[in-house]
């Protein structure tokens, strides 16, 4: 989607004068200390259900993403290569501009009632996380989740905010009439390796702590054992030790998921080990000298030593 899809309705494309962002979006920053340094570009998106490329490699069709952009900072997010098509860096720029549907949930709940949706399964978090520290200023999602659940559409969310529980009440709302499901993504625990990878997110075991909650009230909720990155989070004891966390946390499944790096987050990542591990870097060439993703070989090794521990 690039900045054209993103302007306001009646802006002229052919105009020349017309800016990078929309007429009538708005710019923000904030004074506080979890938003120093980011910059937040409030737009008005023309449509909020998209529909998934048939080549991507996931399990659902139709997705909602009301962000742009995270403030998660995860050093390897594969969807880092998506703020290049709005004229922006997959790099710094990823962490800190975010761009903020702020009539996602208008769009939604007038979607969701077209005569030619269909009503199938819409999958959040998908992209960026729909819950990150933006959310809680913006609170987006439950009025997209209202929606969702007064249309009694199925859709299940993929986070590593905490944040979901706020919504808990409009959660088991919806699940009452329709089925819901969540994930929460926990690739590793050790928390010297969270704080240098994911330094915006909240701790994994506080992440896990969300997903007991969801399943104790009755939301489904999973784990996404992702990403387990080669020669940092990979060795039998830290799997088995992530593992034996993740089945404390009651969660309904695990879902094992080595690292892939596609263009974008290639690159952040290879110069962030290349200041942090420089010794890793010729083995992440070679591992990943041929593609986004590790050889077959060791992603079986790696995720059949995750399905024994579970």
């Amino acid at each position: 989607m690039r900045w054209d899809n993103l302007r306001l309705t009646g802006t002229g494309g052919d105009d020349p004068a017309v800016p990078l962002f929309a007429r009538g979006a708005v710019t923000r920053t904030f004074d506080t200390p979890e938003f120093k340094g980011m910059t937040f570009y409030e737009i008005q998106a023309r449509s909020i259900i998209n529909r998934v490329p048939a080549a991507s490699r996931v399990p659902f069709e139709y997705t909602i993403n009301p962000y742009r952009g995270c403030g998660h900072r995860c050093i390897y997010c594969f969807a880092r290569k998506t703020h290049e098509y709005l004229d922006l860096d997959s790099g710094a720029d990823f962490d800190s501009k975010i761009i903020v549907k702020v009539n996602a949930a208008e769009l939604a709940r007038k979607e969701l009632a077209s005569p030619r949706w269909g009503g199938d399964h819409v999958a959040m978090g998908t992209n960026v996380d729909c819950y990150q520290r933006a959310e809680g200023r913006y609170q987006l999602m439950r009025g997209i989740l209202a929606a969702l659940r007064d249309a009694a559409n199925p859709f299940s969310i993929l986070t590593k905010g905490t944040l979901i529980l706020r919504d808990l009440d409009l959660l088991t709302e919806a699940a009452d009439v329709t089925e819901v499901s969540a994930n929460v993504s926990v690739g590793f625990v050790d928390p010297e390796t969270w704080r240098a990878v994911e330094p915006g997110t909240p701790n994994p075991r506080r992440r896990l702590e969300t997903c007991a909650t969801l399943n104790d009230n009755g939301i489904a909720c999973g784990v996404l054992m992702a990403p387990i990155l080669p020669y940092l989070t990979d060795s039998p004891a830290q799997l088995e030790r992530t593992v034996k966390e993740i089945a404390a946390s009651g969660a309904t499944h695990i879902a094992p998921i080595v690292l892939h790096l596609r263009s974008g987050a290639r690159e952040w990542w290879l110069s962030w080990l290349s200041r942090e591990h420089p010794r890793l870097v010729p083995r992440y060439l070679e591992l990943y000298g041929r593609g986004a993703y590790a050889p077959k070989s060791y992603q079986q090794r790696v995720t059949g030593l995750v399905k024994e521990y579970a």
